[in-house]
């Protein structure tokens, strides 16, 4: 995906870039077996809140929005080169993923494993 980042008065501030997959053409059991990651409810989220307010618990949040680009890959999975990376020639070539990207269908899982084994490995339940 290229974007054009845009200052207010219209003039262009900076290129922007990323490396995404066309997770449309992903076949499930062949490109990936499970993709189920947990997520919360908000209804948890409020009860959280209010219990650490009724304790008076400091609450700190986080936002990663690289998150997904941090998970292991268990399957070989391999993308098409973006365009404006094709050599003469090379049309044939592909890129064989080791983590994942934003796109892929099984992103969210592997990120959740991967940090799952970081909190069990340092003693967290």
């Amino acid at each position: 995906m290229y974007k054009k980042k845009v200052k207010a008065e219209g003039e262009v501030e900076r290129y922007k870039a990323r490396l995404v997959v066309k997770c449309y053409k992903q076949k499930e059991g062949i490109d990936y077996d499970e993709v189920f990651a947990p997520v919360t409810r908000m209804e948890s989220i409020r009860l959280l809140i209010s219990v650490a307010a009724q304790n008076q618990w400091q609450i700190l949040q986080m936002d990663v929005k690289s998150a997904f680009l941090n998970g292991e890959l268990k399957e070989e999975v391999y993308v098409e080169l973006p365009l404006g990376y094709m050599k003469k020639g090379d049309e044939k070539k592909v890129l064989r993923l080791k983590k994942a990207l934003y796109g892929l269908k099984q992103a969210p899982r592997a990120w959740n494993e991967r940090i799952d084994r970081y909190f069990k490995r340092n003693g967290y339940e």
